[in-house]
């Protein structure tokens, strides 16, 4: 059966009871779950790329090449949701979850919805919300 791995910008020190990263590009690190199943099969850690190497696009490469498919995110700026799309890593809005773990397990059962322009942080037009 195939495997998913699904990456949540967590804060320290990751890991299902990790509190999810406010902001995609400014977590401490990402929580790399696999999912077979339907359940969950490894957890994995992998720290933040600094922000300077190559601006928002770096992580995004960075999370492809650690075999992402799918990411989980609380909030995240157009261009970065661009890049993911281009890359072919699906994102969903995990904004309600109270942490890593609740977030997986919602995505495990479709619950989840796919990020949209209009949960980007600015750059998409329109108020972004208090």
């Amino acid at each position: 059966s195939m495997s998913t791995i699904v990456a949540i910008p967590s804060s320290h020190p990751g890991g299902l009871d990790a509190m999810l990263g406010a902001h995609f590009g400014h977590c401490d690190l990402y929580t790399l779950v696999t999912i077979e199943d339907k359940a969950i099969q490894s957890v994995n850690v992998i720290p933040n790329v600094p922000h300077q190497q190559g601006g928002c696009m770096a992580p995004v490469q960075y999370l492809a090449d650690n075999g992402t498919q799918a990411l989980i995110a609380g909030g995240m700026g157009f261009r970065p949701l661009m890049g993911f799309n281009q890359v072919g890593i699906s994102v969903y809005f995990g904004g309600d979850a109270q942490n890593v773990g609740e977030a997986v397990n919602a995505f495990i059962e479709d619950k989840l919805p796919e990020f949209r322009q209009e949960h980007t942080c600015g750059g998409g037009g329109g108020q972004p919300s208090l």
